[in-house]
């Protein structure tokens, strides 16, 4: 298992959307690998908790935390809360912004019928929230140039979707705001590179969550007949290892790199 090379005090992590889903197995296995994790939610304060419990339960020392952290994404003020929560909670440390959170379409519905309602809701969600707090995040950074307790630096990774590049016309919405998301990743390496902060995309594929519970059946046949070449779903720890790779410095000189987690899924095949 991987770790980092731990100061007296452990590297903070925000992981948006921890609560549950991805985001839980993105916190969970950072806490077993010595980090401090803020778990950020948006309404659900049990699951949080929840969540927070088994980091505690997984983690390394005493000195690591495991603070609940609310705020809707898509509001400019609850963004701007949030990162106080977090700075407030950690003696105004932050070293790491995982950028999970993200929600699918309320209604799946064919692009004909898309509501504009659902469209602005999951660009605000799913794009305009990771946008704008990676800016939060990026200026304060910039502002307080002092050394993270991460040895290889500040890391920003942005968890979008296969559906960043594959079609999907039940929910139109979602693909878009997850391919916007990817450029944003892009964007902000440009970026941030020259001043010591990585950031790097994960795309994960079919992933075994509550999103995906309504349409488990479905891609239960689909992976079964090969769609996914291993043969089976992903699940929020195979996130969580591969974003722990990258804070503890595995991929050094991966900036604005895309990391595929799908099982094979985007190789083109005859």
């Amino acid at each position: 298992m991987g770790n980092v090379s731990l100061s007296s005090v452990p590297p903070v992590a925000l992981v948006t959307g921890s609560s549950r889903g991805l985001g839980r197995g993105v916190a969970e296995v950072l806490a077993a690998s010595g980090y401090s994790v803020a778990i950020h939610y948006a309404r659900n304060r049990e699951a949080a908790d929840q969540a927070a419990a088994a980091c505690a339960a997984k983690a390394k020392s005493a000195a690591q935390k495991f603070v609940p952290v609310s705020g809707d994404l898509g509001s400019s003020a609850d963004r701007k809360a949030l990162l106080d929560q977090v700075l407030a909670a950690y003696e105004g440390r932050l070293d790491a912004l995982v950028n999970n959170a993200g929600m699918a379409p309320r209604v799946r519905a064919d692009v004909t019928e898309t509501t504009e309602e659902s469209f602005d809701e999951l660009i605000g969600v799913n794009l305009k929230g990771p946008y704008f707090l990676t800016q939060l995040v990026a200026n304060h950074w910039l502002k307080n140039p002092s050394p993270s307790a991460i040895p290889s630096g500040r890391k920003v990774a942005f968890v979008t979707s296969v559906s960043a590049n594959t079609a999907s016309i039940g929910r139109g919405e979602y693909c878009i705001s997850k391919a916007g998301l990817a450029m944003a990743s892009s964007l902000w390496a440009t970026r941030l590179a020259p001043e010591g902060i990585q950031v790097v995309e994960f795309r994960p594929g079919i992933m075994q969550t509550d999103m995906t519970s309504v349409v488990k059946d479905k891609y239960d046949k689909l992976i079964a007949e090969g769609l996914v070449p291993q043969r089976r779903w992903g699940n929020p720890e195979d996130v969580g290892r591969a974003v722990r790779a990258f804070l503890d410095g595995d991929l050094s000189f991966s900036s604005g790199a895309v990391i595929d987690l799908d099982g094979g899924l985007q190789i083109r095949r005859l």
